[in-house]
């Protein structure tokens, strides 16, 4: 069975995946199927508009933890194939159809879409605070929310779809048999507009999403790096595992009071 379905409604690519009893975790046959959705995507001169589901319970739960643990490889092995929708060179727009879960690195699939669609009940967490040595401290900045809410974000707490509505990040808050419907709705009016307006300004709006400058980066990379690497693959094994973790923090406990410092 394919980790990812397709089907067209004219212009219209739904692409789902589809590994519905583990919440459509990424392990690296999914993402390699995806790439290759993509790029088809891409290159087709049928296809304008994609929308973007999953099936069963679950949008995506993220990263697959047993694959990683099994790999010995956190976050997971990436595809051969470039990705354009990961990497950021799928120049048609991509809507999200949330149909359950969207955790981890299912967030951020959704994060990279254009117009979002959610089913009321639908949740959202981005976890990596949970399973790296620096949370994620982006998201909430590129998706323009209050501080605040981008440190609760940061910190793993858990998003309905409805508050996510509420705050801007979700276009759209439907009832669940409602989902592909609304996301089919919206791509139909993308394809009412002349094509070079459609692409072009797609193009134009992501280029003026907020983004985290190079010091910001440079100093994450340095946190990334800061504290027990052993961390990183204790917090999958106690997920995978249904325990507590066992963290130990820092190899030398006085690293807690060395943090690297912002350089502009």
């Amino acid at each position: 069975m394919s980790t990812v379905e397709t089907e067209t409604h004219g212009q219209i690519l739904i692409v789902r995946m589809n590994r519905p009893n583990s919440l459509n975790a990424l392990n690296h046959e999914m993402r390699s199927e995806l790439a290759e959705v993509w790029n088809d995507f891409r290159e087709s001169d049928a296809l304008e508009v994609a929308i973007f589901t999953g099936a069963g319970r679950g949008f995506c739960a993220g990263e697959d933890m047993k694959e990683s643990l099994q790999d010995g490889a956190p976050g997971g092995r990436k595809p051969a194939r470039p990705d354009p929708f990961m990497d950021g060179t799928l120049e048609k727009p991509v809507i999200a159809a949330v149909n359950g879960f969207a955790m981890g690195g299912g967030f951020m699939l959704v994060e990279r879409t254009d117009l979002r669609v959610a089913a009321r009940g639908a949740l959202f967490e981005i976890s990596e605070a949970k399973r790296w040595r620096l949370g994620g401290y982006n998201h909430g900045h590129i998706a323009n929310l209050p501080y605040p809410i981008a440190m609760e974000m940061a910190m793993g707490f858990r998003f309905t779809a409805e508050r996510f509505y509420e705050l801007g990040f979700v276009n759209r808050l439907v009832e669940p048999d409602d989902l592909i419907p609304a996301a089919l709705e919206m791509g139909e009016h993308l394809l009412t507009l002349p094509p070079a307006s459609r692409v072009n300004t797609v193009h134009m709006m992501r280029q003026m999403r907020p983004s985290v400058g190079p010091a910001h980066e440079a100093l994450a990379d340095k946190l990334h790096n800061h504290g027990a690497k052993s961390d990183r693959m204790e917090s999958r094994s106690a997920f995978a595992e249904k325990r507590k973790p066992n963290f130990i923090g820092w190899d030398d406990p006085e690293d807690r009071y060395r943090l690297p410092q912002l350089e502009e």
